[in-house]
C-alpha cells in the first residue's frame, strides 16, 4: 500500500471537485492505470464520478467494478488487523477491494467462503456440509493454480495440500529469515514440515526466478529427472523451458513411444510436456477476462437489439442479473437464457461470468432493462 486518501464525492456531502483533485493527484503521483470500484453502497455514483474524472486525464486509465462481498468481514478480522494495524476498517476494505483486482484468489482466501454469499438458500442447508464443500472448492482451486511461496500469505498457504496453518506460519517465518526461497529443497528445513508433507505439498509450491528453473513449474521434484531427460532429447536445457524452441520440439514427440522409452505413464509425460511448454501456466488464463471500462452508459443510450458484453452479478431462480455498464443491472429471464429448456439458470450461467447479451426491452420510467442471451436472428 502506497498512499491513503478519503474522499466524499457522493451524497450527502457531494464534494466532487475536491474529491476529483485528490484522485487525479494520486493517479499522477503513482502512475495508476487501473481503478477498482466496489459494487456496494453508492457504487454507480462512484463509477460515474471516476469516469468523469478520468476524462480530465490525458492518458489511458481503466476502471473495473469489483465484487466487494466479504470485504467488511476481512477489514474487521484478525488477519486484516494483523496486516494493517494502523488502518481504519473502511481503509482495510478499500485495500481488499483493490487487491481483489490484482489477485482475487490470494485475497478471497483470507475470509470465510460463506461470507462471500454463495447462494440464495445458504442459511437453510446444513452449515457443516456447506463449510466442508466450500473448503474443498477453495483447496481444489488453490492447488490447481499453484502458490508462489515467496509472495503467498499464511491464509493462502494453509490451503495447499498437506499444509496446516501452523506449518504455513513456519514457512513465512523461514522466508523472512532467508529473505526469499531460491530452491524448493530449502522448504525441507521448515519446522514441522516433514518428509510426507513435503512430498504432498511441494508440487503446488512455486519458486519464481530461483536456482532451479523447474521449481517455477507444476512438475514435482520426483519427476525432475524425467523432465531433464526429455529436454536433453530435444537438445534443450532447463533454462530453455517456455521457449519457442522447446515448444516446437515437444509438440511433435510421439507420446506413447516416448513414455515407454522413459518408463513413465502417458498422463505423467503429458503433464511434464505441458509444464515445459508453459511453465507459468495458470488455469485462470482460460477464463474470460473482466470487462475494463472507461465510461458509463446511460439507459437512454440503449436500443432494442443492441449487443453488449456484461458480467453476471446475481443468479436467482427466475433468471440472472447482468451488469452491462448502466446504472441498473439488466435481467435475463430464465426463458431468455438459451434455446433449450433449463430447470435453473445456474445450468447456463454463474456469478462473475462474462456473457454476451442483447437488449430485449427498456422501461426508462421504471428503470428496468430486459435482456436476452438468445441471438436475435436465431430465436
Amino acid at each position: 500500500m502506497l498512499d491513503i486518501a478519503v474522499v466524499y464525492p457522493t451524497p450527502p456531502r457531494n464534494e466532487v471537485e475536491k474529491a476529483s483533485a485528490v484522485v487525479k493527484q494520486l493517479i499522477e503521483k503513482h502512475s495508476v492505470t487501473m481503478v477498482a470500484i466496489g459494487n456496494g453502497t453508492a457504487s454507480r455514483e462512484t463509477e460515474q464520478f471516476i469516469a468523469d474524472t478520468m476524462k480530465e486525464i490525458d492518458r489511458e486509465i481503466y476502471y473495473l467494478i469489483v465484487n466487494e462481498a466479504g470485504a467488511s468481514v476481512y477489514s474487521a478480522s484478525d488477519i486484516g488487523r494483523e496486516e494493517f494495524p494502523h488502518l481504519q476498517v473502511e481503509e482495510r476494505s478499500a485495500v481488499s477491494i483493490a487487491r481483489r483486482l490484482q489477485d482475487p484468489l490470494a485475497e478471497l482466501v483470507k475470509i470465510d467462503p460463506k461470507s462471500v454469499g454463495v447462494g440464495q438458500y445458504q442459511h437453510d442447508v446444513s452449515q457443516k456440509s456447506l463449510s466442508e464443500s466450500l473448503t474443498f472448492v477453495v483447496e481444489t482451486v488453490v492447488n490447481q493454480v499453484g502458490v508462489n511461496v515467496n509472495t503467498a500469505s499464511v491464509a493462502l498457504l494453509q490451503y495447499v495440500a498437506g499444509l496446516s496453518k501452523s506449518v504455513a506460519t513456519n514457512i513465512i517465518k523461514q522466508r523472512e529469515e532467508l529473505g526469499r526461497f531460491t530452491d524448493r529443497k530449502q522448504l525441507k528445513k521448515v519446522p514441522r514440515l516433514g518428509a510426507k508433507t513435503y512430498e504432498q505439498a511441494i508440487g503446488f509450491l512455486r519458486i519464481i526466478d530461483g536456482a532451479q528453473p523447474l521449481d517455477a513449474t507444476a512438475i514435482h521434484p520426483e519427476s525432475y529427472k524425467g523432465a531433464q531427460e526429455l529436454l536433453k532429447r530435444v537438445g534443450a536445457k532447463a533454462d530453455d523451458i517456455g521457449s519457442e524452441k522447446v515448444k516446437l520440439n515437444l509438440q511433435n514427440i510421439d507420446m506413447q513411444q516416448t513414455a515407454e522409452e522413459m518408463g513413465v505413464g502417458v498422463p505423467t509425460l503429458r503433464d511434464i510436456v505441458e509444464s515445459l511448454i508453459r511453465p507459468a501456466r495458470d488455469p485462470r488464463d482460460e477464463v474470460a477476462k473482466p470487462l475494463l471500462k472507461q465510461g458509463v452508459l446511460q439507459m437512454e443510450d440503449l436500443m432494442a437489439g443492441m449487443e453488449l458484453q456484461g458480467t453476471v452479478r446475481n443468479v436467482v431462480d427466475f433468471g440472472a442479473f447482468v451488469d452491462i455498464g448502466v446504472k441498473q443491472d439488466g435481467l435475463v429471464h430464465i426463458s431468455k437464457l438459451t434455446n433449450r429448456f433449463v430447470k435453473h439458470p445456474l445450468e447456463v450461467v454463474s456469478v462473475g461470468e462474462i456473457v454476451t447479451v442483447w437488449v430485449d426491452q427498456i422501461d426508462v420510467g421504471k428503470g428496468r432493462i430486459a435482456l436476452t442471451m438468445k441471438e436475435p436472428d436465431k430465436q
